[in-house]
């Protein structure tokens, strides 16, 4: 019996087919995870992963609550002007113990730039916990790689991505979720306050990009 026992968890990343979240699941499925794709639409949602460079049946796609309900990871890949719906839709289908990867950023996009949207908590990671059921776990990561970089699968990512979680498990979880990736070194920075430092790295990188004409700044640690 213990052959039948699949030792990686499931993943569902809701929000899946959008540039970060469908780079995400694509680089996870390479690495041998099973992803479920949460959608609004989950026919559509399947027409998406339908044309994805995998054989047919390598992911699931359904809509947020069920997505939810049968993973034991549950990334949210979802605006942050979204997240709050998709709480309210969720909450009653998390797992116990189901560890929830935030990677959302908030941010506004005006004309003539960006700008960090004003969030009460203090950071997307912090106001996501505070609406979260007692019996579920939050890491913060994927915030700073670049969602375009994530989306070309076939690219080397070649940076560090910063982990923030709220316990030393939730963070060594999420954690082999960026090594799973490829080319990614996971770095624990802590509890999930220090996410309100990576959200505002993000901001910088898409400040370099637009300033030096590049599309993929991101972030290496030297020294560690």
């Amino acid at each position: 019996m213990s052959g039948d026992v699949d030792p990686l968890p499931r993943i569902a990343i809701l929000g899946g087919t959008g540039q970060q979240g469908g780079g995400i699941a694509q680089r996870l499925a390479r690495s041998g995870r099973r992803i479920t794709i949460g959608s609004r639409d989950a026919a559509r949602a399947a027409s998406t992963v339908g044309k994805w460079p995998f054989p047919a049946g390598s992911f699931e796609a359904t809509d947020y609550a069920r997505a939810a309900a049968s993973a034991d990871v549950v990334v949210l890949a979802v605006p942050f002007a979204a997240v709050d719906a998709l709480l309210d839709e969720c909450r009653d289908h998390f797992r116990p113990n189901a560890l929830v990867v935030d990677v959302i950023v908030p941010l506004t996009f005006e004309s003539g730039g960006v700008r960090m949207t004003a969030v009460d908590e203090g950071s997307a990671a912090e106001h996501i916990k505070a609406r979260l059921p007692a019996h579920a776990r939050l890491a913060a990561t994927f915030k700073t790689v670049p969602a375009r970089l994530l989306n070309e699968i076939d690219r080397p990512l070649e940076c560090d991505e910063f982990v923030a979680g709220d316990s030393a498990e939730s963070r060594s979880e999420a954690a082999s979720l960026v090594t799973a990736l490829g080319g990614l070194r996971p770095v624990d920075v802590g509890p999930l306050r220090f996410v309100r430092s990576i959200e505002h790295l993000t901001l910088l990188a898409i400040a370099i990009n637009r300033r030096h004409h590049l599309h993929d700044a991101r972030f290496r640690v030297v020294g560690l």
